[in-house]
C-alpha cells in the first residue's frame, strides 16, 4: 500500500562486511557503523538532481549517471514512470572509500530508499534490490549482492543466485559480535580480483563449501563452536592476505584473543573478527589494531553487533 509522501527524508545505510571467508560473493552481513546518509527531497526542478555532496574530497561526482546513489535513485523513478518528478539528494559520506566495507552499495541503497520513502514507498525493501544493485555495480562494474543485501535488509544475508537476485536472510546468535578493522591503505577491487586463482582444484571447492555449509548451520543453529570451526577461506585469503600488510599477526593475534574466526572483510582492506559477546570482540578489535599501528598504519575499529535494520530513516 502506496503511503503518504514526505516532503524530505534522511536515511542511513550501514557499512557491510561481505564474503565472510568462505561465502565468496554470497554472503555478507551488516554492521551498526560506520554507514552514509542521504537526504531526498521534492523540487520544483523537474527532474533528479544530486544538490550536495559532503565527506568524499571532492572525489565524488554530482552528475546523475555517474554518480551510485544516482543511478539506484534514477533506475526507481525510471521503473515507477516518474522520470520527470522532481527530487533533489544530498549525499553524506560517512565512511572511508575502497574499504572493503561496502561503501558504493551504501550510497546505492541510501538512494534508492531514500527515493522510495520520499514518494510514498510504492516499493518494499526487497523490491528495492535491483535498483540499488544497478547503482552499485556502476562503480566497480561487478554484480554480486553481498553488500547490497545486508545494506538493504539487515542481519546476515545468503544469496543463492546473484544473478536472479535470489536472496535469504539468516538467523544468527544474538550474542554474535563483530569487530572490523579499517588500515587506512588502499587495495584497488580490481586488483584484489585480477590476484584470485582462475580455476580451483576440486579439493578446494569442496572444503570451501563444507566451511560455507558448516558456516550457515552454525548461525541458524547458535552453534558457536561449528561458527568458528567454519570461518575458513581456502580460495580468496591465501591470495588477498598479501596485499594486507601484518596480516598474519594481526589474525594470529585475533584468534589468541578469543575470535571465533578472522578473515578479509570483502576486497579489503578492512578485516574482521565474529566474536562470542560484546567484550570478546572489544579485546579482539583492540588486538588488531595494535598490530596495524606497530606496523606503524593508522586504522579505525568498529565493534558491532549483527545490524538486524539495514538501511532506515534516520532524525
Amino acid at each position: 500500500m502506496v503511503q503518504e509522501e514526505l516532503k524530505e527524508v534522511r536515511v542511513f545505510a550501514p557499512a557491510t562486511v561481505a564474503n565472510v571467508a568462505c561465502g565468496y560473493d554470497v554472503l555478507g552481513f551488516a554492521i551498526e557503523s560506520p554507514g552514509d546518509e542521504v537526504v531526498a527531497r521534492h523540487s520544483l526542478e523537474p527532474g533528479l538532481r544530486i544538490v550536495q555532496i559532503s565527506g568524499d574530497d571532492g572525489k565524488l561526482p554530482t552528475e546523475v549517471s555517474e554518480n551510485t546513489a544516482g543511478v539506484a535513485a534514477q533506475d526507481l523513478l525510471r521503473h515507477l514512470g516518474m522520470l520527470d518528478r522532481g527530487v533533489e539528494l544530498e549525499i553524506h559520506k560517512k565512511m572511508p572509500f575502497g574499504s572493503g566495507l561496502g561503501s558504493s552499495a551504501a550510497s546505492a541503497v541510501a538512494g534508492a530508499y531514500a527515493v522510495n520513502k520520499l514518494i510514498g514507498e510504492p516499493l518494499t525493501k526487497k523490491q528495492l534490490l535491483p535498483f540499488a544493485m544497478a547503482g552499485e555495480s556502476s562503480a566497480d562494474g561487478a554484480w554480486h549482492a553481498d553488500n547490497v543485501g545486508p545494506c538493504l535488509l539487515g542481519g546476515i544475508v545468503f544469496i543463492r543466485s546473484n544473478q536472479e537476485l535470489d536472496i535469504a536472510q539468516l538467523p544468527g546468535p544474538e550474542n554474535l559480535w563483530a569487530a572490523v578493522v579499517h588500515p587506512d591503505i588502499e587495495i584497488l577491487t580490481k586488483v584484489a580480483r585480477e590476484i584470485l586463482p582462475r580455476e580451483v582444484p576440486l579439493e578446494n571447492v569442496t572444503q570451501q563449501v563444507g566451511n560455507l555449509g558448516g558456516l550457515l548451520c552454525g548461525l541458524i543453529q547458535e552453534d558457536y563452536e561449528l561458527i568458528s570451526r567454519s570461518i575458513h577461506d581456502v580460495i580468496a585469503e591465501p591470495r588477498r592476505q598479501k596485499l594486507i600488510p601484518e596480516f598474519y599477526r594481526a589474525k594470529r593475534d585475533a584468534m589468541a584473543a578469543g575470535a571465533l574466526g578472522f578473515s578479509i572483510s570483502g576486497a579489503g582492506p578492512s578485516v574482521f573478527a565474529l566474536c562470542e559477546g560484546e567484550e570478546t570482540a572489544r579485546r579482539v578489535g583492540a588486538e588488531v589494531s595494535r598490530v596495524f599501528s606497530e606496523a606503524p598504519i593508522e586504522n579505525q575499529v568498529y565493534v558491532s553487533r549483527i545490524n538486524p535494520h539495514g538501511v532506515h530513516v534516520v532524525d
